[in-house]
């Protein structure tokens, strides 16, 4: 299914109605750069600040919007599962978190779910997991190697377990249990294995390190390794997952199983829902070891039904897959010209590498404030560029943002 074109973008509804200057944004605690404009609506891959202003959305809230901005079939379903339950609690079984739990285990061919409102909290949840495994199952290992310059989450246990640089000092001191061995590296995982190891923790591609890919035969070594020892190896799909990369798991193009794995972002499409799952003999949670208000949340869970639906539906994906190889050519023709490498990632998750650093937030800024019609892009790096899309982004959006691009990069910078 495509999204609404340009022209189709012209039509939302709703009218302007306030300056940036009316809002008082000075209530909201600071933690991050903010452009000065506020946005007020979105269709497909089109969004609208408050002066009426439209812009094309390659970031979709960081890889969220699965569907794009406003998709009817989440509006409906959320219309309509706020006027049968909006919470029960955790406690309590609701019909929604069975069927998604369901849905999620016979797609992943993990036997056990548990539901949460974040990617942070799904990788807190996996690390408690492991750690909870070694003290039954390998004698009090708590140890799970993990990556530099990967990221997991903002709370403290997922910001030990990241390796972006800084996190380290922030909030120190950090929590213990998390050694770093390097991407597509098997020997310096091998090294940091000992009595306290329990588990291997990754990304698939490492999104906030400028979206740089563990390699298939990487994925393949590690299973290998972690079987031969008795180690969990554990995928955090939070960005990667729900079909963002051409497969509806990433670690399906290595052909690999995981013995756990961490769903967020694009699993509720723009609602708050993550998800843990895990084989049956690694989930060894007994109660009062793991819960949260929000947990099995029916209005969350059946917008996440929603979204499986779409992106499960045959067709979808090749559909999306044709698309994105079109979008992959187009960046890489401008790559070569530039002078830089082909774009990395995989799908609709690629980042495009600039020769000059500092290039790629010049370009994100010029291009938010092209004259007419901007284009959101994401600096993730000095000299990176991450491309989000939705997943059902138009040819016409994907072309008319590629021309864009291709005019910001030849004018001097």
């Amino acid at each position: 299914m495509s999204q609404p074109s340009t022209l189709a973008a012209n039509n939302m509804p709703h009218a302007p109605y306030q300056a940036f200057a009316d809002f008082p944004v000075q209530a909201l605690m600071p933690f991050t750069q903010r452009p000065p404009v506020v946005f007020t609506e979105g269709l497909g891959s089109w969004l609208q600040d408050s002066q009426g202003r439209r812009y094309l959305d390659l970031v979709q809230g960081w890889a969220v919007n699965t569907l794009g901005h406003a998709p009817p079939e989440i509006a409906r379903t959320l219309a309509d599962q706020a006027g049968r339950l909006l919470h029960v609690g955790p406690g309590l079984h609701n019909a929604p978190a069975i069927e998604l739990a369901d849905r999620l285990t016979a797609l992943s061919g993990l036997e056990r779910c548990f539901l949460a409102s974040s990617g942070a909290e799904a990788n807190e949840g996996a690390i408690k997991l492991a750690r909870k495994f070694g003290r039954k199952r390998r004698g009090g290992a708590h140890e799970i190697i993990t990556f530099r310059n990967a990221f997991h989450g903002r709370t403290l246990a997922t910001m030990s377990a990241s390796g972006k640089p800084g996190f380290d000092t922030m909030f120190a001191p950090q929590v213990p249990g998390f050694p770093k061995a390097t991407l597509n590296d098997i020997g310096s995982v091998s090294a940091l294995i000992g009595p306290g190891t329990v588990a291997v923790m990754l990304e698939p591609i490492q999104g906030e390190a400028g979206v740089i890919e563990a390699t298939s035969g990487f994925l393949r070594d590690l299973r290998r390794l972690c079987s031969e020892l008795g180690l969990l190896l554990i995928v955090d799909e939070v960005q990667t997952g729900i079909g963002r990369t051409g497969t509806l798991f990433a670690h399906q193009r290595a052909g690999i199983t995981p013995d756990v794995m961490t769903l967020g972002k694009g699993l509720g499409g723009g609602v708050p829902i993550a998800a843990l799952l895990a084989k049956d003999e690694v989930s060894c949670f007994e109660p009062g070891d793991q819960g949260g208000t929000y947990t099995g949340n029916p209005l969350v869970c059946a917008a996440a039904l929603a979204v499986l639906r779409v992106v499960t539906a045959p067709g979808f994906l090749p559909a999306m897959n044709e698309r994105a190889a079109q979008f992959r050519d187009g960046l890489d023709a401008l790559a070569l010209r530039e002078g830089g490498p082909p774009c990395s990632g995989q799908g609709l998750l690629l980042a495009l590498e600039l020769p000059q650093p500092g290039r790629a937030q010049q370009l994100a800024d010029t291009l938010r404030e092209r004259p007419g019609q901007g284009l959101l892009l994401n600096a993730v790096r000095p000299e990176r560029l991450r491309l989000m899309p939705a997943l059902n982004a138009s040819p016409q959006d994907l072309a008319l943002a590629l021309t864009w691009l291709d005019e910001a990069l030849r004018t001097p910078a």
